[in-house]
């Protein structure tokens, strides 16, 4: 029976690539020069952003979300934290990279399955979703049917199996 999984994973090489080409920008822009302006990652691998001022620190996460966008890694896989301030009259913002399709999020994907109407079968594995049907047709609605529901999740569609 042909089948397949709904997960939310991030491309990890082209976010350190993003995140190396931002540090770049940031360390060479002129209007950052001095500002002592800069990006770390920390030991779960989310980014976090350090700046003098919150004006800067929104610039900053705005060359990180372009250099993202350019690399072609989702935006909604992000979760910017509030700005906090730090010592010494900096500030500091935590951007979290979301992993693994949340609980919430796979119910969410089944009971759209539920009300669309189609011949396929919805279940939750883990941190991703396999949806199963006789049609390679009904699989491919239902890709279309996730896609167009919009639900602030990066998604990704792997292991087609007929």
């Amino acid at each position: 029976m042909p089948s397949f999984d709904v997960v939310s994973e991030l491309n990890m090489m082209e976010v350190e690539n993003a995140f190396n080409q931002a540090r770049k920008e940031l360390a060479q822009r002129f209007d950052f020069k001095g500002t002592q302006t800069d990006l770390e990652r920390d030991k779960d691998l989310n980014i976090l952003l350090k700046a003098n001022s919150e004006g800067r620190a929104e610039a900053a996460l705005g060359v990180l979300m372009e250099k993202l966008a350019k690399r072609g890694v989702p935006l909604e896989g992000l979760d910017p934290q509030k700005l906090e301030p730090a010592s010494g009259g900096h500030v500091r913002q935590l951007v979290k990279l979301r992993k693994g399709l949340k609980q919430e999020d796979a119910k969410k994907i089944v009971a759209l399955m539920k009300e669309s109407g189609l011949k396929v079968q919805a279940a939750i594995q883990g941190e991703a979703v396999r949806i199963t049907g006789k049609k390679k047709d009904d699989l491919q609605a239902a890709i279309q049917a996730i896609r167009s529901a919009s639900l602030g999740v990066p998604l990704q569609f792997q292991n087609f199996r007929e």
